[in-house]
């Protein structure tokens, strides 16, 4: 049986074993640091807020197996868009603000925003989605997307080091490279680089790169990206963000739309005879279902229970998503 990274590919692994999703006990707590808001509340927050995207525009950045439509668009993410642009442009009055108290040139920097959540939930359209939108607010006209699949360690590195069937995991990425390259953009410097993945050839690209310029938001999306420092007293990736967002759905759910995923690029992607995955492009539907379902046994759920889930508590706001891809409530962390 193989297994597969955080993407969905396939790696080698051992075989399937399942793994009770723990329950969480903050759950039945009287108080809670966020603010609950279910879909119907959270969708009032959108009336006055023109719709800035056509179905075409949508079809571009909508994921593969996403339900995304122009009312989930304007219900849900044009208010969390409006948030978004509302704490940038405090986080830039307080800059200006200290750098006057200071006596110095305003040096205020990017604004970074992470997202979160299990290979297969939908995180990716909703980074391309929100880059989409806040560049169309005023005060965030530069928007720029980094992926943490660029900070993998190489297929060689990988093997070199054992990884190759930790693919995903925590200790799969370069941690370093990315602390430096979020640290950079925090700095203010004019220009950072971030390697390019290719899903195509589930590799990073040798001396492709992913340039950043000083744009007004940076959103960083990936699995891990919530994950606390390896060691105590270390700098944690998240540590670098003005705002973060998990994005939520029950396991049974996300096996689904694994699964279902996994059998839309058998008959779209995985047909490339370039696709490091086209020998599965001609299996059955019962092999395909088989061998999507090992894959998630074996690498993405143990991944999502052990690293991501106990991750979602670090966030400033969690979507909360139902079986057919919709978000069904929003928690806001208080200030």
């Amino acid at each position: 049986m193989v297994a597969t990274d955080a993407v969905g590919g396939p790696v080698r692994g051992i075989r399937p074993r399942r793994y009770d999703v723990p329950v969480s006990v903050a759950a039945n707590l009287p108080l809670s640091p966020y603010r609950e808001i279910d879909r119907e509340d959270w969708a009032r927050l959108s009336a006055g807020l023109d719709q800035p995207l056509s179905e075409t525009e949508l079809v571009g950045i909508r994921g593969i197996g996403d339900r995304l439509n122009l009312d989930e668009v304007r219900e849900v993410y044009m208010p969390l868009s409006r948030l978004l642009s509302l704490y940038a442009s405090s986080i830039r009055r307080l800059g200006a603000a200290t750098s006057e108290f200071l006596q110095e040139e305003d040096s205020t920097t990017p604004f970074i925003v992470g997202v979160a959540g299990s290979v297969a939930v939908g995180k990716s359209t909703i980074a391309r989605l929100l880059r989409e939108l806040m560049s169309r607010w005023p005060g965030t006209p530069r928007v720029e997307l980094v992926t943490t699949d660029g900070f993998l360690y190489s297929n060689a590195e990988l093997e070199r080091r054992g990884l190759m069937d930790r693919k995903g995991f925590p200790e799969s990425y370069d941690r370093r490279a990315l602390l430096t390259f979020l640290t950079e953009v925090k700095s203010g410097a004019s220009e950072v680089r971030a390697p390019f993945y290719s899903h195509m050839r589930y590799d990073i690209v040798p001396d492709a790169n992913v340039v950043v310029r000083r744009p007004d938001v940076v959103i960083v999306e990936g699995l891990n990206v919530l994950q606390p420092p390896p060691v105590p007293n270390e700098v944690a990736v998240s540590d670098l963000f003005d705002f973060s967002i998990f994005v939520d759905a029950d396991i049974r759910h996300i096996e689904r739309w694994y699964t279902d995923r996994f059998l839309a690029l058998r008959k779209g992607a995985f047909t490339n005879s370039s696709s490091y995955f086209n020998v599965f492009a001609h299996l059955t539907d019962d092999e395909a279902v088989t061998t999507a379902l090992g894959y998630w046994n074996e690498i993405n759920m143990p991944n999502l229970v052990e690293n991501v889930m106990p991750t979602k508590h670090r966030a400033n706001l969690v979507l909360r998503k139902g079986a057919d891809h919709a978000v069904e409530s929003v928690s806001l962390r208080k200030l």
